[in-house]
């Protein structure tokens, strides 16, 4: 069952009166249980994306176009208390960075009992033993007590189950988690998708993963989305993408990684730049980075069509 449509989602920024689509018409579905993971280089859009779905772009940005339908509700047909109620147990997000979401000051204890108070209407006492209850079930030792704790006195990968359990906290029918390994050494990592997995098996949840490791990609999502200059350039089942790349921007994302079985190869780097958002080359955003270039594709933006068994790419030569 679809929990999540998103149909030409389009987010643009002002300055000195120019305008920049960081996200332009973006559309996706989510079933329940699914993962999806949304990939591309820094300052692709996928965090733009991620607070468009949330209503939470920030001027000099804001939403211009699309639409974004939760189990058939119109998320932008809110109005501003309505939104506030849907997210949580509606729509709820994992921060890309830890230490700036959470309230220096505040135990994280209260931050979680908080987020349980808002959503579920219950009491202080009640909601201080469900933060413990979630403290625990994402695997942080001795939750009574940690929970009575400050965010700097928690490692990063503990504080990184802080989000998590604030996000959980509702049972969100989708959650949007934002690069949450980033800046967690490899170990750390694991245990934390380890853990995303078993929260989204055990509570059924649609899941958008945003990162730039493909890795991470093939290890959690069930479908994939390579990102590029505000657009979805390739969308595909993950075993799809990954066993027939169509994309030359999705082809060079694997060029560029380095292979298992211990082979000495030259890892191939993307040449050139992710253009500035407000001066997009015409036609397709990626042809002057494209070694299979051809004049056509300076002509229009080409549109992201059905190649073969659902399998999706924008790109005139495939």
């Amino acid at each position: 069952m679809t929990v999540l449509d998103v149909r030409g989602l389009a987010t643009a920024f002002e300055r000195n009166g120019a305008i920049a689509r960081a996200v332009d018409g973006v559309s996706f579905t989510l079933d329940a249980g699914q993962v999806l993971g949304l990939v591309g280089e820094s300052g692709c859009g996928k965090s733009v994306t991620a607070l468009s779905l949330m209503r939470l772009v920030q001027p000099p940005g804001r939403v211009v176009g699309g639409e974004v339908r939760l189990e058939g509700r119109d998320v932008f047909a809110l109005n501003e208390r309505e939104m506030r109620r849907l997210r949580g147990p509606g729509l709820a997000m994992i921060f890309q960075e830890p230490m700036t979401s959470l309230n220096p000051v505040l135990r994280i204890g209260s931050q979680i009992a908080e987020a349980v108070r808002v959503h579920g209407r219950v009491g202080r006492r009640i909601a201080w033993e469900r933060a413990v209850e979630l403290l625990g079930e994402v695997g942080i030792p001795e939750p009574a007590t940690r929970a009575s704790d400050y965010p700097h006195q928690l490692s990063g990968g503990m504080r990184q189950r802080v989000m998590i359990a604030m996000a959980i906290s509702c049972a969100p029918r989708v959650l949007i988690a934002d690069e949450p390994t980033t800046a967690l050494d490899v170990t750390i990592q694991a245990e934390i998708l380890d853990l995303l997995r078993a929260l989204r098996e055990r509570h059924r949840m649609a899941v958008l993963l945003i990162t730039h490791d493909l890795g991470v990609v093939a290890e959690q999502a069930n479908a994939v989305a390579i990102m590029y200059a505000g657009r979805i350039v390739e969308l595909g089942d993950v075993f799809q993408v990954f066993d027939r790349p169509l994309h030359p921007y999705t082809q060079a994302l694997f060029r560029s990684m380095p292979s298992l079985g211990g082979r000495r190869e030259r890892l191939e780097a993307i040449g050139g730049q992710v253009p500035d958002p407000f001066h997009l080359p015409s036609g397709c955003a990626f042809r002057d980075r494209c070694p299979r270039a051809i004049a056509a594709c300076a002509d229009a933006i080409p549109p992201l069509v059905e190649k073969v068994g659902g399998h999706r790419a924008a790109c005139i030569r495939v």
